[in-house]
């Protein structure tokens, strides 16, 4: 009997001790791909460290050997979240904001794999290769970090995360790199629509999110993107697209401030707060 009470409490310790219990239905998955703006503009803040509520937690994409971190292990996500080099960006700030709206027995998680200065044929399989062959070292680096092929290693950790709770949406935020690029709602449909296949996921259950370049207010360099991102729901009728007015970015009109991404990231919480069924928030 004695032995069977010990068990019993070990096996109770454990179960608290998990991140979140197998396919459990309030842990809420979201994959966040993209350039560097999705990466995190270099340097953190000790007000972006943290605290971070354990219920947001990350699945790394790659190592982080100085923090102890494991490529596909479950740990808080305390920045950086896409590599170690990286600095706070969208996913931070919107995990943390989603936590705080959502039930105390809610977690959320995400997968971060970015190409910082990509195009979106970095997150195409059957183009990645050769898109690469041709680029930068720094390019082809960035690239070797997920062995080739960025989309894979969405697709493996995606898959990897089912089995401890539910993917609920995918953010995106790339389009510098193909900026005026009339061809890139297409572009985008095609890697989301291969996500949804090769996840077995639900275009109605799983949005896409995605959000705009720096805008002309902060002298965006790439801000006209906007004009084509703003027809990306033409082409994915369940894309929904953030806004950046007002979201402050750094003098090289690319990247944002850290001020920036908590705002941006803080919007595209909102955004998913208003598409999740209330069945997925009680």
């Amino acid at each position: 009997m004695k032995a069977g009470l010990l068990l019993a409490g070990l096996a109770a310790m454990l179960f608290q001790a998990a991140p979140a219990p197998a396919q459990d239905p309030n842990f809420h998955l979201f994959l966040c791909f993209g350039q560097s703006n999705m990466d995190g503009f270099p340097g953190l803040r000790d007000e972006d460290r943290g605290p971070v509520d354990e219920r947001f937690r990350l699945l790394p994409a790659v190592d982080f050997p100085q923090s102890d971190r494991e490529k596909g292990e479950w740990c808080t996500a305390t920045p950086p979240l896409c590599r170690p080099s990286s600095g706070i960006g969208p996913a931070d700030s919107f995990g943390r904001t989603l936590v705080d709206a959502l039930p105390e027995g809610d977690w959320v998680g995400v997968i971060v794999v970015a190409v910082p200065g990509g195009k979106i044929e970095a997150f195409d399989s059957d183009k990645v290769e050769a898109y690469a062959k041709d680029g930068p070292d720094w390019l082809k680096n960035f690239i070797r970090e997920y062995d080739g092929d960025p989309y894979q290693r969405l697709v493996d950790l995606g898959r990897k995360a089912q089995k401890d709770g539910v993917i609920r949406g995918i953010l995106l935020h790339q389009g510098e790199s193909n900026n005026g690029d009339p061809e890139w709602p297409e572009k985008v449909k095609t890697v989301y629509s291969r996500l949804l296949k090769d996840l077995d996921l639900s275009a109605k259950d799983v949005p896409l999110i995605a959000g705009e370049m720096v805008g002309k207010d902060e002298g965006g360099k790439c801000a006209e993107m906007n004009e084509i991102i703003a027809r990306l729901p033409e082409t994915i009728p369940t894309a929904h697209v953030v806004s950046s007015h007002d979201c402050k970015a750094v003098p090289d009109g690319l990247h944002f401030s850290p001020a920036g991404y908590r705002k941006l990231g803080g919007r595209y919480a909102k955004v998913v707060l208003e598409q999740m069924p209330a069945s997925a928030k009680e």
